[in-house]
């Protein structure tokens, strides 16, 4: 029993912390900040619970009896399980000001953000394709809910109502390919559909492909890849800030986790989803992500267009992968986090200054913000830039280890591409620099705020040196694990798959 229960430890205190936050949550006596802090002391704990079980390079089935082979803990759910705990931590930290600001908060909400969590580390745990959609589904519940929070907005109802309608359209897809792999093989579990796929595939090629297909195209409309995007940008706007951070960083690290499992496992080398046409997916994402950010003059809806490219450049590794590019998945899980990084230190800013803000903010309201706020803008051009992909910054070696990916495995046209398409960030994201630092605001000339010390503005600040460390500074201290560590943890967790 023993081996069972702490495994499973840290998903536990998740769920528990949900369900105590949902309880205490009717006393109404209880200030915002207090609901915060214990859902924080909750993720933290978990993580501490789960960091020392990373690297043990053991694969075990929680509670057999009960699941079955459904739900697996080994090195690979494990790291995800650390970013979605860390991710979250950070994400109700650095909005703690845009949250304090708004009266329709209470604790049903942070209940509901520890449930999508909880949904997430269920997901990346999934060795079963009905567990990974009920997994799913738990996750885009609190998603959905957490969307149209504000429930006397208007544009958050109508981004919630959006995101049910094509999310649920979505999730049919998975059960029916889920349907049609379990009326050919009779199981639903991951590892042992390879191992059949592997011993009689060709006798139902076209239907398991098809299953397959099914399969990926709900995760492509999860992640938002081209054609399947038409929700993202309104949802993004619509959304409050805390949800949208969250939804364009960890959410998108659980999504690519489940994507990763579902292409090493089964897909790979049975062949069922074509590299080609993982390859179409990402050259239309790419691009229409690319002209999606350059048209949008709202900044949520430009960072949201950008997430589309950055689903992409993920997309390039992952159709690298069926071509024998080792560094490929590394390189997916390695961009995840410096994608991480940069996201939360753009939308966290964000959030503190739109904190006192009645209208989304424009680029126009970035002008002559290098004097103003001198120090949130420092911090929001690292971030740019490192989005951007420019040298010395955690998201040039992510999209340097994307790109090697497309070489290794002879995608010389899909590398370049890439790198083309990095080359056109460079406006939206530059765009927004020039505003701080080149263009003057007449109306706010003189009015110079001074730099708050609080702990949205110091984890900001924070993501900022690591944006900056990741890039430059990685081998300075022998034992932290810099841009190779990272990548050598990530095939160790790899390695750790059934």
């Amino acid at each position: 029993m023993m081996a069972y229960l702490s495994p499973f430890a840290p998903t536990t205190l998740v769920i528990i912390g949900a369900f105590v936050l949902l309880i205490i949550s009717t006393i109404k006596t209880i200030h915002l900040h207090s609901y915060l802090y214990i859902t924080v002391a909750f993720l933290l704990l978990a993580f501490a619970v789960e960091l020392p079980q990373f690297g043990h390079d053991t694969s075990v089935y929680v509670f057999p009896e009960i699941f079955g082979h459904a739900y697996l803990v080994d090195d690979f759910a494990t790291l995800f399980d650390l970013m979605f705990l860390g991710g979250g931590a950070l994400t109700l930290l650095i909005n703690a000001i845009y949250l304090s600001k708004r009266d329709y908060y209470n604790g049903e909400f942070f209940a509901l953000f520890l449930f999508a969590i909880f949904g997430m580390m269920t997901l990346a745990h999934a060795n079963d394709l009905v567990a990974a959609f009920i997994s799913l589904e738990l996750t885009s519940l609190g998603i959905y809910a957490l969307t149209g929070y504000h429930k006397n907005y208007r544009g958050s109802n109508e981004a919630m109502l959006k995101y049910l309608i094509l999310g649920s359209f979505a999730g049919v897809f998975f059960i029916l390919g889920t349907a049609i792999f379990y009326g050919i093989a009779g199981t639903t579990v991951i590892s042992e559909l390879a191992a059949f796929i592997h011993l009689h595939g060709q006798e139902h090629l076209l239907a398991l492909s098809a299953a397959g297909m099914f399969i990926m195209i709900t995760v492509l409309f999860k992640i938002g890849a081209v054609p399947f995007h038409s929700w993202l940008l309104d949802v993004y706007l619509g959304a409050p800030f805390p949800v949208t951070m969250f939804m364009a960083s960890t959410l998108k690290v659980a999504l690519f986790a489940i994507a990763l499992r579902l292409y090493l496992i089964l897909y790979v080398d049975t062949g069922l989803v074509g590299n080609q046409a993982i390859t179409v997916i990402a050259i239309l994402t790419l691009l229409g992500g690319s002209w999606l950010a350059i048209s949008q003059t709202v900044l949520k809806r430009m960072l949201a267009g950008s997430s589309i490219v950055h689903g992409g450049y993920m997309l390039i590794a992952l159709s690298s992968i069926g071509l024998g590019a080792d560094t490929a998945a590394p390189a997916i899980m390695f961009y995840l986090l410096s994608y991480f990084i940069s996201s939360v230190g753009a939308f966290g800013i964000l959030s503190y200054i739109a904190a006192g803000a009645t209208r989304p903010l424009t680029y126009d309201d970035f002008k002559g913000m290098a004097y103003r706020r001198p120090y949130l803008s420092a911090m929001m051009a690292i971030s740019m830039l490192s989005l951007s992909g420019f040298p010395s910054t955690i998201g040039f070696l992510g999209k340097f280890y994307i790109f090697t990916s497309a070489i290794e495995s002879g995608q010389f046209f899909l590398a370049g591409l890439g790198i083309f398409v990095a080359f056109v960030s460079v406006y939206y994201y530059f765009k927004l620099i020039a505003m701080m630092y080149f263009y003057p605001d007449e109306e706010s000339e003189g009015e110079r705020h001074p730099f708050e010390v609080h702990i949205s503005t110091l984890l900001i600040g924070f993501m900022a040196a690591v944006t900056i460390w990741g890039g430059i500074g990685t081998s300075l201290i022998p034992w932290f694990p810099g841009a190779d560590g990272m990548i050598e943890i990530a095939r160790q967790a790899i390695g750790s798959l059934p």
